[in-house]
């Protein structure tokens, strides 16, 4: 059961004095089994050392550069860290030892990267764990975090089940590589594949115009990735660009990946599962290791695999926490009042975690629920023992004619709406999707109402009470088309008195995977289960009735009384996912017969 409770971890993070000022920071090359030398940063509490210091160390594994090198005459305040800084300014002065990675292929490392990760990527992680746990300055404990990627990697650490991985913090990280950020509901990411492909070439070939364009990695002041200590002339760095060179190509590397069983034609063993988490999960780890998983409403696709990681873990230290915020908790996402700073709620719970795994500190963590949601529109915290919240009741909402959504089942009559698709149809430059490669967003879906207009809608009555939705809602169509495939685009949408049209939640499916089938032994099946492989693919015959039933991304959201829920159907986002079919524009039927009655089931509950 949810329950409404006081939740600032802030606090925590201020009764824990910094105990340190300033810090050493040593860097050098690392070399692995097979010869890749790999850049390390050691950042160290305070300015001088004792013969007894041991910290509890965190790890961060990144491809977006450990440091920076900053041009001659930078100010001496200028940060040369952007990718952890949030990290070492929380960690660093409260006892904890840092130690930053450039992956092999990025930034001052030698070597090539083979795709999005590779085995030999995360073999490297666990070499490094082992060194840092021989280290005069180690304590014993290690953590490992990060965002996005290096939340991702924090999961490939953790899968040795290596003794002194105590805990992780995946921030905003996928699960399954595959479905939560290539090809969500089997429809690759297009606008993202590229984007990051961009971001990815500019920092691996330290091309400075290029890298510009990211907000993150622009700044007057930079000049690429920092040389270890002892590339003093820049020799060591240029070599190492060099090997990047050989660097995969992210566009060619996702097009060979439309099914999660696809491999790359070059090594027919490296399918989309030897770059996801979920891959390499064991129990063995899931006992050694604590997780806590944070993720957001509008962290992109991340916020389904946040669920996913943390339902496929048995480990009873586990813990969820799911916020207002994009990806990385950069900005606050509830259109009714920007939860301020939201990433500072975020970090203030990694040091929290930290503190009890790490440090063994009584935080106050075990006399909490593992789940912690914020439910937009009543702005308030939450806390549940299991995500989604037990007490979360089904309503059925069928499809009506005069575009009604109704409780009760349609008439038993052969009634359809048809739907012609439009290309035009977008989700605009204030998705959760601009976020996730590297670009600013300030308000999230601010520009939405009017949107639904080139989609097929059905609406509801007003409610005569709040409703909250919280949890993952499921759609279930029955359509025939004139086309053998499309891509289904259901968005849920909040409308008040005047009919404005506010952004809740989408999904996303490719019709060709609406078989029911078994997905990996890793993956929880949150609704239905869809293996998107190819041998599950079946193409639509034209002219027949199907049936295509998925799950939504979550959410938690409150509708006032007086306000309406709304589904939004459309068979495009050109702004960010590829078209399907290209070239052809699809019609579909969507069937109202009490036999073939299309409808949502939402997880509600009513405040009254």
């Amino acid at each position: 059961m949810s329950h409404i409770t006081p939740f600032h971890p802030e606090s925590w993070q201020e009764s824990r004095h910094p105990a340190f000022s300033g810090e050493r920071l040593v860097s050098h090359y690392l070399t692995m089994r097979d010869g890749v030398r790999l850049a390390i940063d050691i950042h160290l509490p305070g300015t001088e050392a004792t013969t007894s210091e041991r910290f509890p160390v965190i790890a961060f594994f990144t491809p977006y550069y450990r440091r920076m090198k900053l041009k001659p005459g930078a100010p001496t305040d200028t940060e040369d860290c952007p990718n952890i800084a949030v990290f070492r300014s929380l960690l660093l002065p409260r006892g904890y030892a840092l130690v930053a990675v450039d992956v092999r292929g990025s930034g001052a490392s030698f070597g090539a990267r083979t795709g999005l990760r590779s085995p030999n990527e995360r073999e490297d992680y666990l070499e490094i764990i082992e060194w840092i746990s021989r280290q005069a300055w180690c304590s014993g404990a290690i953590g490992v975090t990060g965002i996005s990627y290096l939340g991702a990697a924090a999961d490939f650490t953790a899968s040795w089940a290596h003794p002194a991985v105590k805990a992780i913090v995946p921030h905003s990280a996928v699960w399954d590589t595959w479905s939560n950020q290539l090809y969500p509901g089997g429809v690759m990411c297009r606008r993202l594949v590229k984007e990051y492909g961009r971001l990815m070439e500019a920092l691996d070939d330290d091309e400075a115009e290029n890298r510009a364009r990211f907000p993150y990695f622009r700044g007057e002041h930079f000049e690429g990735p920092a040389p270890v200590d002892e590339d003093t002339d820049g020799t060591l760095l240029a070599a190492a660009l060099e090997d990047h060179v050989a660097n995969f190509d992210m566009a060619d590397f996702v097009h060979q990946l439309p099914y999660r069983d696809s491999a790359l034609s070059s090594v027919p063993d490296f399918t989309s599962a030897i770059i996801s988490p979920y891959h390499y999960a064991n129990r063995d780890a899931d006992a050694q290791t604590a997780v806590y998983t944070i993720s957001g409403w509008m962290d992109g696709h991340y916020s389904r695999g946040a669920a996913l990681r943390f339902n496929w873990q048995r480990n009873p230290a586990k813990r969820l926490m799911l916020g207002a915020w994009d990806h990385g908790a950069r900005t606050g996402s509830s259109p009714f009042r920007e939860e301020p700073a939201p990433q500072a709620k975020a970090l203030a719970e990694t040091l929290r975690f930290f503190d009890q795994h790490l440090m063994g500190l009584e935080t106050g963590l075990d006399d909490e629920p593992p789940v912690h949601y914020y439910t937009v529109g009543e702005e308030r915290w939450k806390s549940a023992h299991e995500w989604p919240p037990a007490e979360m009741v089904t309503h059925r909402f069928h499809f009506h004619a005069d575009h009604r959504l109704a409780p009760e089942a349609p008439p038993n009559d052969d009634a359809t709406d048809r739907y012609v698709g439009d290309y035009r149809c977008g989700s605009g430059n204030r998705s959760r999707y601009n976020r996730l490669y590297a670009q600013n967003v300030e308000r999230y879906y601010a520009d939405w109402d009017g949107r639904d207009a080139r989609m097929l809608c059905y609406t509801t009555e007003p409610f005569a009470v709040p409703m909250e939705l919280t949890g993952h809602p499921l759609i279930k169509l029955f359509l025939k088309s004139d086309c053998e495939d499309c891509a289904l685009f259901v968005y849920l949408e909040d409308i008040d008195e005047q009919g404005r049209a506010t952004y809740v939640t989408e999904g996303i499916f490719r019709a060709l995977h609406r078989r029911l089938s078994p997905g990996p032994e890793n993956i929880p099946a949150i609704g239905p289960s869809h293996s998107f492989n190819e041998r599950d693919a079946r193409y639509l015959t034209p002219g027949e009735y199907s049936e295509i039933t998925f799950d939504l991304l979550p959410t938690s959201w409150l509708f006032q009384a007086g306000h309406s829920l709304r589904v939004a159907i459309a068979l495009a986002d050109s702004d960010h996912f590829s078209r399907i079919p290209d070239g052809i524009v699809p019609t579909i039927e969507v069937s109202r017969h009490a036999e073939r009655a299309s409808h949502l089931e939402l997880p509600m509950l009513a405040h009254t």
